[in-house]
């Protein structure tokens, strides 16, 4: 069975390579999605196929700079991109992406890289899955204490009203996203969430989709739009600083591209049959996998328990595997009431 298998020549790996196209076409449908380049998922997905810590990070951003072309693409005909807003974060995630790359290096020198990350992975998805369940609670409660009339773009979480009030100029109305707030707003969290997409190897969206939201106070829809646009910007960035460093496996991104150019496409259309807090919950659900795989597979080093190893990769690829068909089968649906409705009018 070696023709299964592709040598990978800078890292010197064996790698599965259908295991490349399945996690491609997994994380194209999510990431679609979601909104994100699904690098939370692919790192430590490529990871367990068995690419060393940083090559699997710099091959992932390679992978996430050709699929979310395809996405940005996809949502800009719904009218889910505010390019002004995603231009305005640009440099403030380029900076921190190049901060979060060299302290990658430095834990790559003192030989620690791959804990520290798995440790850091682990502290940010359990976060942001406890961030979006806080959310849903909050919003709940809105409608359960008599506000009747809930907006559909409103969240429980209202953190972006109060950073709105800074008014720190200049001042920029966002027209897409229908906010207006200090620029040094989507600034800031562009720096952060680039440091963390240069620390995990990833395009960003991890934290910038749900910054986005509870943070600058974009609707989902077009923080999904938007986040893509950038991980797209910093995803590009991200490919050129992880070869330049001798990081990267470029036949391995071009592998999983193969699914991933499909898959995203898919999973842009898919948001059109979801509401907001629908997409979040399985974005938190999403996340929560990734986080059970991670620590599962932290345990799994420490205390050298095999099975532990083999039960993290069931986790993250069975929640995937569940998730994809929730969209699927929904998106479906949606897609024959809409033929239906069509099919009414005309008659």
């Amino acid at each position: 069975m070696e023709w299964l298998y592709l040598h990978m020549p800078i890292s010197g790996v064996d790698i599965f390579w259908p295991g490349l196209v399945i996690l491609g076409l997994g994380v194209g449908i999510l990431g679609g999605f979601y909104g994100m380049g699904g690098a939370w998922m692919i790192t430590p997905g490529l990871n367990i196929l068995g690419f060393p810590m940083a090559f699997a990070i710099g091959t992932d951003i390679a992978h996430i700079a050709g699929k979310s072309i395809v996405s940005t693409m996809r949502h800009a005909r719904f009218g889910n991109v505010d390019y002004k807003l995603g231009v305005a974060m640009i440099l403030g995630t380029i900076a921190g992406f190049e901060v979060g790359a060299q302290m990658i290096m430095w834990f790559e020198r003192i030989g620690k890289v791959d804990l520290y990350v798995r440790i850091i992975y682990l502290l940010i998805l359990a976060f942001i899955a406890y961030l979006v369940y806080l959310d849903f609670k909050k919003l709940k409660s809105k409608k359960e204490v008599g506000s009747a009339k809930v907006d559909k773009l409103e969240t429980g979480i209202t953190w972006y009203k109060t950073l709105h009030k800074i008014k720190i100029p200049p001042v920029m109305h966002f027209k897409e996203a229908m906010i207006t707030c200090s620029v040094w707003l989507p600034l800031g969290v562009g720096f952060f969430t680039g440091w963390i997409a240069g620390i995990l190897g990833i395009g960003g969206g991890l934290i910038r989709m749900p910054a986005l939201i509870y943070f600058v106070g974009c609707p989902t829809h077009v923080a999904v739009g938007t986040d893509l646009f950038e991980v797209m910007i910093s995803g590009l960035y991200g490919a050129f600083t992880y070869t330049w460093k001798g990081r990267t496996e470029l036949i391995g991104a071009l592998v999983m591209l193969l699914g991933a150019s499909l898959g995203a496409q898919f999973g842009a259309v898919a948001t059109k049959y979801f509401k907001g807090m629908q997409i979040r919950i399985l974005f938190a659900s999403a996340v929560a996998c990734a986080a059970i795989s991670i620590l599962l597979k932290l345990i799994a080093r420490i205390y050298h328990i095999v099975v532990l190893d083999h039960a993290s990769s069931v986790v993250i690829l069975g929640g995937v595997f569940v998730i994809m068909m929730v969209i699927l089968i929904k998106t479906i649906a949606g897609m024959r009431q809409e033929v239906r409705m069509k099919k009414q009018q005309l008659t």
